[in-house]
């Protein structure tokens, strides 16, 4: 057991050698996403306490760590946990800005861990592969705070049977298009 131990740590101090800024700039910017995403999320009291924070702070930096793993899973149930815990629990209203900012944050944690999942920590990038990537997943982050802003100020309008209406046929074309783009990835 001690001998796997001191292999396991030799292998990480090989790899802390061996890694180069890009991918670790990555990895960095995993963990301040799931910092930020936990910061709008929950309660700032729980927060402050060590024995909240702590935990969190160990699911914040798992993604970091482990990028391949269940972490960015972990991290986003996190957030979402606290999210219940802040306006469910400590009745905090839910505010326009703290959604699009803990959407904004949890999807940029995402698609980071997607990339540092691929990237080996010893890559040589140019900061131009982050930087697409980065301006990928804002422009997508733009356009979807859009279509809210959008659909929250049609919901004001809407009312009662149209707006269920709506509900309905909103979801079943995205349960359509989660078919249709299911069997279109069976067929290759």
């Amino acid at each position: 057991m001690l001998n796997g131990l001191n292999r396991r740590i030799d292998r990480w101090r090989t790899a802390a050698g061996r890694a180069t800024a890009v991918p670790f700039m990555i990895r960095g910017g995993i963990a301040l996403a799931g910092l930020f995403s936990v910061g709008v999320a929950w309660p700032a009291e729980l927060l402050s306490s060590p024995r909240v924070m702590l935990p969190v702070l160990a699911v914040v930096l798992w993604p970091a760590a482990a990028p391949r793993g269940r972490g960015g899973t972990a991290i986003a149930l996190t957030a979402i946990a606290g999210w219940l815990i802040d306006t469910a629990g400590y009745g905090a209203p839910v505010e326009l800005w703290r959604v699009l900012a803990l959407a904004t944050v949890l999807y940029l944690g995402h698609t980071l861990t997607a990339l540092a999942a691929v990237l080996p920590y010893d890559a040589m990038v140019n900061f131009d592969v982050p930087a697409l990537w980065l301006g990928r997943a804002l422009l997508v982050v733009l356009l979807s705070a859009v279509v809210i802003v959008l659909a929250l100020g049609l919901t004001a309008d809407l009312g009662g049977e149209a707006f269920q209406l709506a509900t309905i046929v909103g979801l079943i074309a995205a349960t359509t298009v989660t078919m249709v783009l299911t069997r279109m990835v069976r067929r290759e």
